[in-house]
């Protein structure tokens, strides 16, 4: 006769949940600035996180009304990485006295 004998079902399932514990999310926060264009704005939104032209439309003018504007919620690492890219993406060649690219902020997004 043989026996079958299970692990807990508490046990396995701690490991899986210790397994898919989750980063905390980050914020990246566009700064609004006078030097760069709607045109601008919605390219880079497109070319840098893949929103389509009427999401970037809306997050350009969220951007001038408000002053900034939340455009992605990720891990910390990859929010870094993408206000690198913000802060490279080069200045507007729509506005003869831009001088660079816009601003952008991480912050902790609230839990």
């Amino acid at each position: 006769m043989s026996e079958t004998i299970t692990l807990p079902e508490t046990s396995q399932r701690a490991k899986r949940e210790e397994k898919t514990k989750r980063q905390p999310p980050y914020n990246v926060v566009l700064i609004n600035d006078d030097d760069h264009s709607f045109e601008y704005v919605i390219h880079m939104l497109q070319v840098l996180f893949g929103h389509p032209p009427e999401r970037g439309y809306q997050m350009a003018w969220d951007v001038h009304t408000n002053g900034r504007v939340i455009v992605d919620t990720t891990t910390r690492e990859r929010a870094e990485l993408k206000q690198e890219q913000i802060h490279a993406f080069g200045p507007d060649p729509h506005i003869v006295r831009c001088q660079g690219s816009m601003s952008a902020v991480i912050e902790p997004a609230p839990g």
